[in-house]
């Protein structure tokens, strides 16, 4: 029986599942993710052999493609989450990690994209950690 993994949207209007495994993980840190995660890398599984599908909002879904590059986002039209969608005339399924709500059972395969990373990503696991908000 193929695993299945559910996840979707901040604001709760957009839902999927994703049946079987992801093939990797990988954190990229090229200036495109950084834009659109608004953070030093975005976090992606891929899969060629799993199948996405919609349970719920699918209608609330944006999609945007840098124009000349093989760079794509899907997100919430409402609250702007990163959301799956599929490349490759629907061979490769591409989920955001974050945005799954089941555990992920793989680790990241490797940070890619090293060359372009944030000036600021560096020796990170060396600043004070909080379990929550700041005083």
């Amino acid at each position: 029986m193929a695993d299945k993994h559910h996840g979707g949207c901040l604001c709760g209007a957009v839902r999927y599942e994703v049946t079987g495994d992801f093939d990797a993980f990988f954190l990229c840190h090229c200036s495109y993710c950084q834009k659109d995660s608004g953070s030093a890398h975005a976090a992606n599984l891929f899969s060629s052999s799993a199948t996405l599908g919609w349970l719920a909002g699918q209608e609330q879904i944006q999609s945007f493609k840098l124009p000349g590059t093989r760079h794509e986002k899907a997100f919430c039209q409402t609250c702007g989450s990163a959301l799956p969608y599929t490349q490759m005339a629907g061979k490769l399924v591409v989920v955001p990690a974050g945005s799954l709500d089941s555990p992920v059972s793989i680790r990241p395969n490797a940070h890619i994209m090293m060359g372009s990373k944030a000036d600021w990503d560096h020796e990170l696991d060396e600043i004070e950690k909080i379990d929550g908000l700041p005083k």
